[in-house]
């Protein structure tokens, strides 16, 4: 095949899927960040830029002060659904089961206003 045709042939070709972290069913099996339901690899960093490294260090964390320090580091409003996700995690390793992001919405409207 020729230089071009070897081209045309890779840009026909499906890109590669990538392979999401499997979610943990409870607290007791989530290793990563990414494993916590409601999380994937943006929120991740954003904790780990916040300095929780691991699941584990979610357990009895206040997700309003996760949200702010994030705000204080980045130097940028972050959405609200931010709050209602971290709400979500921390609660989930303090043995909630898990639960979409969003049926935190109405609390963290409740507690904390419009944010």
């Amino acid at each position: 095949m020729s230089g071009s045709a070897a081209a045309v042939a890779r840009a026909a070709a499906p890109a590669p899927r990538r392979i999401k972290s499997p979610k943990a069913r409870d607290a007791r099996e989530c290793e990563q960040l990414e494993q916590l339901p409601n999380i994937g690899p943006a929120l991740a960093a954003d904790l780990r830029l916040i300095g929780v490294r691991a699941p584990h260090e979610l357990k009895g964390r206040d997700a309003f002060v996760l949200y702010w320090k994030l705000v204080a580091t980045t130097g940028t409003r972050q959405d609200p659904c931010v709050l209602d996700t971290f709400m979500a995690a921390v609660d989930f390793m303090n043995g909630a089961a898990p639960a979409p992001w969003w049926t935190y919405t109405a609390q963290r409207k409740a507690l904390y206003g419009a944010v």
